[in-house]
């Protein structure tokens, strides 16, 4: 996924009300940038850190820069726009970056399933199934008519407090439980469910669930996985011009 225009840098004064953050600019101006982000981002708001920011050519937006990545002195770039993960994880199946997600050439964007959910990406086999916007690319080949589609929930993870092991996630999320009681669903009518947690950092190594931030969320993972849910964890490679998928990390559940 590359940005439209390389990102500006700044430097963080605060972050307040989720969804906003006050930075010094390059210039030395100061200014108000809108944070897409609605977790805690523990780790990633302290004053005088280093942050990237996108511009909107959007002349009507009242903020128009975006934060989209902050800085930390061990672990290098850290992206936070929640937005970015989906657009990343289809670009990557597209082009075949995703092994265990290859073979559909029909991918559709936020259908709706379950009780009024809508999930993430449904690949789909067959061209004359589900229909919709699709994407191709290299990555479609071993195509298999007959396998079920695919429900790809993708969650987005920058949480990190031990070196080399990302957390998921970085404060309560009831979303995310009912997201995993609704890829069981799927599961249980024959469908094939896929979370996808899209790690945007580049130093970690691994994947687990942050239990003592939420106790049900991990357990909730866990019984989805046993119940037939695939888990999938794959890191990124960061860049001011350019944010890609890297490589899959194993993921230790908690006992």
């Amino acid at each position: 996924m590359r940005f439209k225009s390389p990102l500006e840098r700044g430097t963080l004064i605060r972050r307040y009300k989720r969804f906003l953050a006050d930075v010094t600019r390059a210039d030395g101006s100061e200014t108000t940038i809108h944070v897409p982000n609605p977790g805690a981002m523990l780790g990633l708001t302290e004053p005088g850190l280093p942050v990237w920011m996108s511009r909107s050519p959007d002349p009507k937006r009242k903020l128009p820069l975006t934060l989209e990545m902050v800085e930390l002195p061990d672990a290098g770039l850290v992206g936070v726009n929640t937005m970015n993960p989906n657009r990343i994880a289809e670009l990557a199946i597209a082009e075949g970056l995703i092994p265990e997600l290859t073979g559909y050439p029909i991918l559709r964007r936020e259908v709706r399933y379950d009780e009024n959910s809508r999930i993430d990406i449904l690949l789909s086999p067959s061209p004359h199934g589900e229909g919709g916007d699709g994407v191709a690319g290299d990555g479609w080949g071993g195509l298999t008519p007959d396998r079920p589609s695919a429900w790809v929930e993708i969650k987005n993870v920058h949480f990190s407090r031990t070196p080399g092991l990302a957390e998921f996630p970085d404060c309560r999320t009831e979303r995310g439980v009912k997201h995993l009681h609704a890829l069981e669903r799927v599961v249980d009518t024959g469908g094939r469910a896929v979370i996808v947690f899209v790690l945007q950092r580049m130093d970690c190594t691994a994947f687990t669930t942050a239990d003592d931030i939420d106790k049900v969320y991990g357990p909730a993972l866990r019984r989805a996985a046993s119940h037939g849910v695939e888990v999938l964890c794959y890191s990124c490679h960061l860049t001011p011009e350019a944010i890609r998928l890297d490589r899959a990390l194993p993921w230790r559940p908690n006992s």
